[in-house]
């Protein structure tokens, strides 16, 4: 029997992570659950949003499943402390970042894939009417470097500071008082550039996708999306049925309302990969539909990319969608080779959209509100007893 930590967070996350459960033990996925403390609630009462007990926990079991994480900027989040964590130094720091860096969780894998009959997928303008394209991306994050390493200051400390006015740029900002200066860094390094190219074209390899697109910046950003480039023209010697291209992020973000369907893998740093998933993911039904895996050599943690959305937290029934997290779900049981649930999950899915009965809220473009059910849509229990009942 599997040992899952579960990791339901914040929000919608203790929502949407029990319908998920429902599903696997529907398809027979045996498995033990073992909850884990993360969120708000820790920060507030034990100024600590990632207790090491739940730390403890996945260096155990080395797999978990996750909800979804509320994250404030750093005054709003110091406030909330409780009086007597006020004034301790105590800095909130996302704990899904932190849990991404512990283990190095530093794939990110996230399916982007239309499911037909969506309304919510991507629709453009032809000369002769209208025409719907079958988008099939996968976008691998690069999860523990780049802009998101945490390596930053307000007010750098003099040795920083003087580090960095050793580049010639830095000029420009010489007389800028050290209270106005704010320096985030951009780390990239080559086996981790290697890593996640590798595994992009060894799931093309696998799974038959026809190219790896690299989506960075290099005219501008020389040197760490440089790297990332150079990476790629070496691992693409050994792949050549696979086609490699190069895209600058903002021009990708055009070309991908132009011709989504022409993109296979795309590779990216943390930020760009952030960027361009959520875009495809908008092309594929949205945020409600939008699922990852994060995966290191010996650990992985599988969670919706939406957010924990507080304001539908107390509905009661939930009207939120349950799609991206029983999808996450399913991305776990493929990281697990149980293939033949995993795909028997995907076609539960892919029907119930297909035939279209049983829509959340978004999907019928209605905007939120415990009013929804009233106009047609349905309750996150009732398109989890869908699937399963089309299991």
């Amino acid at each position: 029997m599997y040992k899952i930590v579960t990791l339901p967070g914040d929000g919608i996350g203790k929502i949407v992570l029990p319908e998920a459960l429902r599903v696997l033990d529907a398809v027979g996925f045996e498995a033990e659950y073992i909850k884990g403390d993360i969120g708000w609630e820790f920060w507030v009462k034990e100024g600590n949003a990632l207790p090491q007990r739940t730390i403890d926990l996945l260096e155990k079991y080395r797999i978990g499943l996750f909800g979804a994480i509320t994250s404030k900027p750093k005054d709003v989040a110091a406030k909330e402390l409780s009086p007597e964590l006020q004034g301790k130094g105590l800095v909130y720091y996302s704990p899904i970042v932190r849990l991404r860096q512990h283990f190095n969780l530093d794939l990110c894998i996230r399916p982007c894939k239309t499911f037909k009959g969506n309304p919510l997928n991507f629709i453009r303008r032809t000369k002769d009417g209208f025409e719907e394209p079958d988008i099939d991306v996968v976008v691998f994050r690069q999860n523990t470097e780049g802009l998101y390493s945490g390596v930053e200051w307000t007010n750098p400390p003099p040795e920083v500071r003087k580090a960095l006015e050793t580049h010639p740029k830095m000029a420009a900002f010489k007389n800028v008082p050290g209270e106005d200066l704010a320096i985030s860094t951009r780390i990239f390094t080559r086996p981790a550039c290697r890593r996640i190219l590798k595994e992009a074209f060894e799931y093309a390899k696998k799974f038959g996708y026809r190219s790896v697109t690299v989506a960075e910046k290099p005219n501008v950003i020389r040197e760490t999306s440089g790297m990332m480039r150079e990476e790629a023209i070496k691992i693409s010697k050994s792949y050549q049925d696979i086609d490699l291209y190069f895209t600058n992020i903002d021009a990708q973000m055009m070309w991908m309302t132009k011709n989504p369907e022409d993109y296979g893998i795309i590779v990216a740093g943390n930020m760009f990969g952030d960027i361009v998933s959520d875009g495809f993911a908008g092309l594929t039904g949205g945020l409600g539909f939008a699922r990852s895996a994060n995966i290191g050599k010996n650990c992985a943690l599988f969670e919706p990319t939406h957010g924990s959305a507080p304001k539908y937290a107390s509905l009661d029934p939930s009207i939120v969608s349950p799609f991206a997290m029983i999808l996450s779900a399913v991305m776990m049981l493929d990281y697990l080779e149980e293939y033949e649930k995993a795909n028997m999950i995907r076609d539960a899915v892919k029907k119930v959209v297909e035939e279209g009965k049983v829509r959340s809220y978004d999907m019928l473009k209605l905007k939120g509100g415990p009013d929804v059910l009233k106009k047609g849509a349905a309750s996150t229990s009732e398109i989890t007893d869908a699937i399963i009942n089309k299991l």
